[in-house]
């Protein structure tokens, strides 16, 4: 099972729906329901909003969150779900989870805010999520702030938005991108077909 945390903050039926394409036992997972994650085999933290109220919506499985990434059980952050894992954003004051590394910063005024469109990522490094996609392949992005990893060996992909945009994230088995990949057509769907031959191990 491939739990969809529902929080509140995100395009879940989009995400479920999207998931449901490549996989028959996606789960949107509920605070009453948290402990169901124990039997998840992979996660999802979907992500619209602003950050604090996106941090303060996730407390209730925060905890259980990082006792399965601990376990080694594989976590794919989107958009703002992949804001959350890093220590803190400058569009508020809540601190994130910590899981990676680094901070989310405002795009710079010298670009088009929102950044909200198609782009075409230009990969970095290998990794399984992106499995079969090259820099000719488009997603779809809506976005006001970015990650920037202390480490950036963790940036698997950016695209060039005028600035570099931190666009695919990974560190052992937590994995973020900051597109949309349930709304990216068919290379969207490849890239959640890539996570779930990740969570089957």
């Amino acid at each position: 099972m491939i739990a969809i945390l529902d929080y509140g903050m995100g395009n879940l039926f989009s995400i479920y729906n999207g998931l449901k394409r490549v996989y028959d036992q996606p789960m949107l997972i509920t605070y009453d329901a948290i402990a169901q994650l124990r039997e998840a085999d992979g996660i999802i933290v979907p992500g619209v909003g602003a950050f604090d109220d996106c941090v303060r919506n996730f407390k209730p499985f925060s905890e259980a969150l990082i006792e399965r990434v601990e376990s080694a059980v594989p976590v794919l952050g989107i958009c703002i779900g992949m804001q959350l894992l890093f220590e803190a954003s400058e569009e508020g004051n809540e601190k994130g989870l910590g899981l990676l590394p680094g901070t989310v910063v405002r795009l710079p005024d010298t670009v088009r805010v929102p950044h909200m469109g198609w782009n075409n990522l230009l990969p970095r490094r290998d990794s399984v999520l992106l499995d079969g996609i090259t820099d000719a392949d488009y997603f779809y992005f809506v976005h006001s702030y970015h990650c920037m990893p202390r480490d950036e060996a963790r940036i698997i992909a950016s695209v060039d938005y005028g600035v570099q945009v931190t666009a695919v994230v990974n560190r052992k088995n937590l994995y973020g991108v900051q597109f949309h990949p349930e709304k990216s057509s068919k290379r969207g769907l490849h890239l959640l077909k890539n996570f779930v031959s990740i969570c089957k191990g």
